[in-house]
């Protein structure tokens, strides 16, 4: 495989491979946690160049941090390190979670993360989700001591809105924005990929290949474990998943073409973003499977003819179903 590219986040100068590894299914919402194997990947990926490895204390209740420490104990140079704070575990039986986002709890938070992942620095630093009882500029206000006190280098935001990054951005510049984006969920193409492009912020989409379905590998819904939070995706309900399975089929129609895999297609497609936005961009495809972790890194060397391209641009307006099962967040902090 060729040496890892690196991408710049954002107008500060951080600097991420090419492609990252999204951690999170390594300790949660994906069936039961295997460390040993999750270790080894980890350990791949650092051959391979992917050091950009994003997490969050809420993943596994802190033990995906816990998971990530084994590594950077010993390999924390390699690692260009991020993780999330302020969504917290609600009720699982009615997909309530709180948020939290005033200025004690970001420094409680980061302080305990900091912990769980044995290190003294975290590189990027993600507001997880907006609490909406708090003022952003407070949140980003706390979040920018932490850079002052060397605990973190960068900030970033997930799952927010034009309006809420450019007031985010005015406080404390902004790295990065996390959000989904992929070949059927570009919703944030409307208006928070402008603003990006506008404030020079980087952007890191999770769920490059719709939480597995783009692969074309993910077993039927009702295959899945039982703790499995992909059973609750809404473009996978029996209602729609049939339909959706055709947009799929363009996929793998486009990988047979080309002589690669969908995963590949599906990932090669997000890259290409980053010429068409003319911003860094850096995809995060979570896995647990050494060959999985291999095939994304191929990915980075498939080049989509003009063709391939205009028919995959059409699939997203084409998907029934919400992005992501409806979450009810509350505040957990004094303002509520």
């Amino acid at each position: 495989m060729k040496p890892m590219n690196h991408v710049l986040l954002g107008a500060g100068g951080l600097r991420a491979s090419a492609q990252g590894l999204g951690c999170m299914g390594m300790s949660h919402g994906y069936g039961a946690p295997d460390d040993a194997e999750s270790v080894r990947v980890l350990l791949r990926a650092l051959e391979l160049g992917v050091t950009f490895w994003d997490t969050a204390d809420i993943y596994g209740r802190g033990s995906n941090e816990r998971l990530l420490s084994r590594v950077l104990a010993e390999r924390r140079s390699e690692i260009t390190l991020a993780s999330k704070f302020g969504l917290l575990p609600g009720d699982a039986k009615t997909n309530t979670f709180a948020v939290r986002g005033d200025a004690a709890y970001v420094a409680s938070a980061c302080d305990a993360s900091l912990d769980r992942l044995g290190v003294e620095t975290i590189d990027l630093y993600y507001m997880h989700r907006v609490d909406l009882t708090v003022p952003i500029e407070e949140t980003v206000g706390a979040m920018s001591l932490l850079v002052k006190a060397g605990k973190v280098r960068y900030l970033g935001l997930s799952e927010v809105t034009a309006s809420e990054l450019r007031r985010a951005h005015a406080t404390h510049p902004i790295a990065a924005v996390q959000s989904e984006w992929s070949l059927w969920s570009r919703d944030v193409e409307e208006s928070v990929v402008p603003a990006c492009r506008e404030l020079q912020v980087g952007f890191v989409p999770y769920a490059p290949l719709g939480r597995g379905f783009l692969t074309g590998q993910l077993p039927a819904p009702d295959a899945l474990e039982a703790a499995d939070i992909r059973r609750a995706q809404p473009r996978l309900q029996p209602d729609v998943i049939e339909h959706n399975r055709k947009l799929l089929a363009e996929v793998a129609a486009v990988a047979t073409s080309i002589g690669v895999t969908a995963a590949q297609v599906a990932l090669a497609w997000v890259h290409t973003r980053a010429a068409v936005w003319d911003i860094g961009v850096v995809p995060i495809p979570g896995t647990k499977r050494l060959d999985y972790l291999e095939q994304n890194v191929e990915a980075l060397g498939v080049t989509l003819p003009p063709a391939a391209l205009r028919r995959l641009d059409e699939l997203a307006p084409q998907a029934l179903g919400a992005r992501h099962p409806q979450m009810a967040l509350t505040s957990a902090g004094g303002r509520a």
